[in-house]
């Protein structure tokens, strides 16, 4: 048998599995079960290494170890010198309970003093056992699921656009992003130094806002964009032509769009009807994270507006400008890799997840 080779029995499996679904079962130890499941299933330890973010020496470890001692040999390290451990399991298991179903008096998430004050434990203690189980209840991600009653279908006409896009056709993922403002710091800021971070004061001067309308290119990365003051029909119909003037007459016109009022307006539909070579596709409702242009706006943000100081909107929009122009000096399209079985499985899990709550 070769080292890439390993046999489970259905008890083996059974148990493997357990471990990597206990609640209080240290992330060390997942892995490791993990590890082994997966060479049972014959997949190669290069898949492996990069389906767990592991390395080739822990597979090659765990390996051994378990061909020689078992499920035991996962669950135990080797002995090691020093003072012996003073934790026990169930106060172990206590901490991992505590923050995973339940909060502290008239607060809404635990901290390690509060968390070291109920459990009698130091607060390192319970920051190492919070990083060994992969806890961070400091921390809360932003989330909403779509109740379209048409996701499936809008899911996979976008999705489908992404990895198949179709022949003789441009695809533009377009959206606007509203109310940039343009703000001046009331002091200057102190330069990085060695030892320091540098600095920004925490007010500002509001100089007024702009919308800027972008369209990115899903094949090429290039991006059209254009600011205005506002962001109603009138802009997005104005945008909308001066793409159309810039398309191959001999090529079809497909945009992805989110829900927004103004995208469907009876004039913009009217202007639809005379040009039948241009073709709409809206992702589902609440579902933004379709729509590849937020990722172009995610980095505009991040390197040029975020820290940006302007005084005026003309000097916002100049910056907006030149940041467009230079990325299409070298530009790269953003790369789709969920498939839409991917998508519905994750959806249909958060979806099973919040029945359970309720």
């Amino acid at each position: 048998m070769s080292s890439e080779e390993l046999s489970l029995s259905e008890d083996e499996r059974a148990e493997l599995r357990r471990l990597t679904r206990g609640h209080n079962m240290p992330q060390k130890v997942v892995l490791r079960a993990r590890i082994i499941l997966l060479t049972a299933d014959g997949v190669p330890s290069s898949e492996i290494l990069q389906r767990l973010s592991t390395t080739y020496p822990t597979i090659t470890r765990w390996r051994q170890r378990y061909r020689v001692m078992g499920v035991e040999g996962l669950e135990s390290d080797a002995a090691r010198t020093g003072r012996p451990r003073r934790i026990s399991a169930e106060q172990v298991g206590d901490v991992i309970d505590r923050t995973l179903y339940s909060t502290p008096v008239n607060r809404t998430h635990w901290s390690t003093r509060k968390m070291a004050e109920a459990t009698g434990l130091s607060k390192a203690t319970i920051q190492r056992l919070w990083k060994q189980h992969g806890l961070q209840p400091h921390r809360v991600e932003t989330f909403k699921l779509s109740r379209d009653p048409q996701f499936l279908a809008k899911l996979h006409d976008v999705a489908g656009l992404y990895l198949d896009p179709p022949e003789k056709a441009i695809v533009f993922s377009v959206d606007e992003k509203s109310q940039i403002q343009a703000l001046d710091r009331t002091q200057p800021g102190l330069p990085m130094k060695k030892g320091r971070a540098g600095t920004m004061t925490h007010d500002y001067k509001r100089h007024g806002t702009t919308t800027l309308f972008a369209a990115l290119n899903i094949v090429t990365g290039e991006v059209v964009g254009q600011c205005y003051d506002r962001h109603r029909h009138d802009e997005f119909l104005a945008f909308l032509k001066k793409l159309y003037r810039q398309a191959p007459d001999e090529l079809d016109f497909h945009l992805i769009l989110d829900n927004y009022a103004t995208h469907k307006h009876p004039e913009v539909q009217s202007w639809l009807a005379k040009h039948p070579r241009v073709h709409l596709h809206f992702t589902p409702t609440s579902a933004s994270w379709l729509n590849l242009v937020e990722r172009l706006f995610g980095e505009l943000t991040q390197d040029r507006i975020r820290r940006g100081v302007f005084k005026s909107v003309a000097e916002l929009e100049a910056a907006i400008t030149a940041y467009l122009a230079h990325r299409n000096l070298d530009p790269r399209p953003f790369t789709w890799t969920a498939s839409v079985e991917k998508i519905i499985q994750k959806v249909s899990k958060a979806n099973l997840t919040l029945e359970t709550l309720h």
